[in-house]
């Protein structure tokens, strides 16, 4: 990207690095935000095929996919890159055009992805099998050797959550639950909510601490036993505090977690 920015004069560069770098730093916890800033770098420089794919997964991010498609489609003629090809076929989907996204799932691009883009290629389809209704057809999509490995690598975790899924969706609930333990087992960095949903399928039920602690509080001073509390001497200019006259105890419960 730097080696990109470096064919704009200085300062515009230093100006759109700093919109990207806010892209970067904004798409997963305020996508709106990062989607702002992806607008100004591309205001600056439109001819930079980096700008225009930060663009495109900032529309992504904020679900408008024909916007990402075409930011994407420009980001791809501009570099002859395929490293797009599944978040382009994914937009598809959510255009509401999941016949689409197979047939780019069965292009000769995918030949040319590294292994990450095709395990990201073979989940796009089973989306849009699922999108189709086609349950047992997303099942085998996800069935590869890649699913098989005992290894683990860096989409191994939503490979198995997603395979879960659709199993679960089948009506398939043990099978589910054996690809829900094995997710979280890869799930190192909590990418997915796998652990709930395994903790769903095994009937535990999770309270808020927090809750009950608010539940504790409601009970209020005048629930407090008087005996507890030692009375000024007469004359005294001592007085009670009203919000120090009981205490609640809320438990720390651990949170799994993208």
């Amino acid at each position: 990207m730097r080696q990109e920015l470096m064919s704009l004069p200085k300062g515009l560069a230093e100006d759109v690095s700093r919109n990207l770098v806010m892209v970067a730093r904004l798409i997963d916890e305020d996508p709106e935000g990062a989607y702002n800033y992806s607008r100004i770098a591309l205001r600056l420089a439109s001819r930079v095929a980096a700008v225009r794919e930060a663009a495109g997964f900032a529309a992504y991010a904020n679900q408008k996919y024909s916007e990402a498609l075409a930011e994407f489609r420009a980001a791809r003629r501009m570099t002859g890159n395929v490293d797009l090809w599944p978040v382009m076929a994914d937009c598809e989907r959510g255009m509401g055009r999941p016949e689409k996204a197979l047939d780019m799932a069965g292009a000769p691009e995918v030949q040319k992805l590294d292994k990450a883009g095709q395990v990201e290629m073979r989940l796009v389809a089973a989306g849009a099998r699922r999108d189709m209704d086609q349950l047992e057809a997303a099942i085998v999509t996800l069935q590869s050797p890649e699913l098989a490995s005992h290894s683990v690598q860096p989409w191994t975790a939503r490979l198995r959550y997603a395979y879960a899924d659709a199993l679960l969706a089948a009506g398939r609930t043990g099978e589910a639950r054996e690809w829900f333990a094995k997710a979280v087992e890869s799930d190192k960095d909590g990418s997915t909510d796998a652990s709930d949903r395994l903790a769903e399928l095994d009937g535990v039920e999770f309270v808020d601490a927090l809750v009950d602690d608010e539940n504790d509080t409601e009970a209020g001073p005048e629930d407090a036993a008087e005996d507890d509390v030692e009375a000024p001497e007469p004359g005294s200019d001592s007085h009670i505090d009203s919000d120090s006259d009981s205490d609640s105890d809320g438990d720390v419960k651990g949170d799994r977690s993208d």
